[in-house]
């Protein structure tokens, strides 16, 4: 699980519109990595909305941002058509990236235990190191929290 200062886990993922994303070739640029469990749920919708709102703020201020779960391509095709998103959406179907940035875990609901992604933000700065990291993540405010960050860089 990286932490603030460390250098982020590189990753390439295949993005909707038959694209890719690799998080080395972003150097010199600073990247909102956030992961969430599941295209097309409300708390996921709202918060890929947000990010779509406020996408013109964070391109002013230099960032890009990805959104990554475990959805395939074609699924988020249909989502970012759906909601009329803005933003980029990375296919992590092995779970690999989330993996290695300690948001796959166990989780529970209903008393049931499952394998799931924790609703999580990471701010990578232009030097590939983690700058901000925001864990198990509420929707309402966070956008404008993230964005904030990325102006103090």
């Amino acid at each position: 699980m990286p932490e603030i200062g460390d250098a982020a886990p590189d990753f390439t993922l295949p993005t909707d519109s038959n694209g890719t994303f690799s998080l080395s070739a972003q150097k010199g640029t600073p990247v909102v990595v956030y992961f969430y469990p599941k295209d097309d749920t409300s708390g996921c919708t709202k918060q890929a909305i947000a990010f779509t709102e406020h996408l013109a703020d964070f391109e002013a201020a230099g960032a890009k941002i990805i959104g990554i779960s475990p959805d395939k391509v074609a699924k988020h095709d249909k989502f970012i058509a759906k909601h009329e998103l803005k933003i980029t959406l990375g296919a992590d179907e092995d779970k690999a990236v989330a993996e290695a940035y300690g948001v796959w875990v166990e989780k529970s609901m209903y008393g049931r235990k499952y394998m799931g992604i924790e609703r999580s933000t990471f701010l990578v700065g232009a030097d590939g190191k983690i700058a901000q990291a925001w864990r198990k993540v509420k929707v309402p405010g966070h956008v404008e929290k993230v964005l904030a960050a990325v102006k103090e860089l």
